[in-house]
């Protein structure tokens, strides 16, 4: 499961493909390859190599598919369909980058199969920068959304972009930390669909202050099998993967396994052995991820290939760090309250103003659901602020 070291010698090191600014013209006549049956990302690569650009490879895909025996001549995107996508990328803002442009993700394009094509909108620049992966629950703990906040913020400080998936829990934590430093959200789906929809104002941050990625078009609305095509992503533009929290089966695994196989760093928090939320990063401390307990860590581990370690931190005022706006409180909890606030309660002790944090839920509403806990057997207070769940297996899975 954790990244196996191997010798430079045994990486796929693909052909590179010839770089070179893009008119409109080519732009089309790449998407139009991109689009075109049967052509996956090897087979982009390969024809681009042959034939010396899109256009001409397309050209040729008749003749090829016949060659080949097809039965029937192969269906090639028309020139209309992939204008019509990229107007309604350019309408949101958006621009698509192939990898045979500059300005490409270096990192990305250097996997085994990267996609022909990302969509990406805000700060490009940040996918030229040292960054890191920062994934885990999106049920996660207080405590687990407290490191999030706490990585996030001082890998930002420290020079390093941070990379997600804005999935609730985790994911968005990380976010959050680092907007003032530079962060990448990569999605499943298009860039203009909101998923999930809560995250909504971070969307828009990110958009406007970091960077959002996608493979897929605007407009597409992402499926389950979509999220491991992403998360192949989120470690592909990275030199390495923090995971937060995970349980043992579980996407944030999944983007362990293609950092793994990316031949990328992998680091893990230790957790409570009685959390369910902490099964799958002691799994990968078990199986050889990095044991990291404090920023330095990672920093340190990266500095070879970073050489962040020599630099000084990044000036950056956190005086107002961004939350998004909690909802109107009600005067009763409901069951959405509840949930969430039980959500983020594990084995170990929280603070109740971690809680508070982590759900934007107005304090005086998680103390009513605190309460309500209490009476029903589930917590169990550690002085005046901090709650744990009273059986560890009571957490949520």
């Amino acid at each position: 499961m954790a990244k196996q070291k191997a010798d430079s010698a045994d990486l796929f090191t693909p052909a590179p493909l010839p770089t070179a600014e893009l008119d409109d013209a080519q732009r089309l006549a790449c998407l139009r390859l991109v689009r075109s049956q049967n052509v996956g990302p090897i087979t982009f690569r390969e024809l681009i190599n042959r034939f010396g650009g899109a256009q001409q490879a397309l050209d040729a895909l008749p003749d090829l598919s016949r060659k080949a025996g097809h039965g029937k001549p192969i269906t090639i995107c028309p020139a209309a369909a992939a204008d019509s996508e990229l107007e309604r990328a350019a309408k949101f803002g958006a621009r698509p980058l192939f990898t045979i442009e500059p300005g490409y993700p270096l990192r990305l394009a250097q996997i085994e199969t990267p996609p022909p094509m990302v969509y990406v909108k805000g700060d490009a620049g940040l996918l030229a920068e040292p960054s890191v992966a920062i994934v885990g629950a999106r049920l996660a703990s207080a405590a687990g959304v407290k490191l999030a906040r706490l990585f996030g913020q001082e890998l930002g400080r420290a020079g390093l972009a941070i990379v997600s998936g804005l999935a609730r829990g985790i994911d968005a934590a990380a976010h959050e930390a680092s907007l003032a430093t530079g962060t990448i959200a990569v999605l499943a789906g298009g860039l203009d669909i909101i998923y999930p929809p809560e995250n909504a104002h971070l969307h828009g941050e990110i958009a406007e202050r970091g960077c959002l990625v996608s493979e897929m078009a605007c407009g597409f609305q992402p499926r389950g099998q979509d999220f491991p095509r992403r998360n192949r992503l989120i470690s592909g533009i990275s030199l390495g993967v923090l995971v937060v929290e995970a349980a043992k089966r579980s996407g944030t695994l999944s983007t362990a396994r293609r950092a793994a196989e990316q031949n990328r760093e992998i680091f893990a928090i230790p957790g409570n052995p009685l959390d369910p939320r902490a099964e799958g990063t002691n799994y990968l401390l078990k199986t050889g991820a990095t044991l990291v307990t404090e920023p330095s860590d990672v920093i340190a581990a990266l500095e070879p290939l970073t050489g962040l370690g020599e630099r000084a931190f990044r000036e950056v005022s956190y005086e107002t760090p961004f939350d998004p706006l909690p909802p109107e409180p009600a005067q009763d909890p409901g069951d959405d309250e509840r949930g969430l606030v039980l959500s983020t309660l594990g084995a170990a002790p929280v603070s109740v103003d971690d809680i508070v944090r982590a759900t934007g839920i107005d304090i005086r509403v998680v103390r009513a659901v605190l309460i309500e806990l209490d009476l029903a057997g589930l917590t169990e207070r550690h002085g005046a602020q901090l709650v744990s769940l009273a059986n560890a297996a009571d957490a949520p899975r």
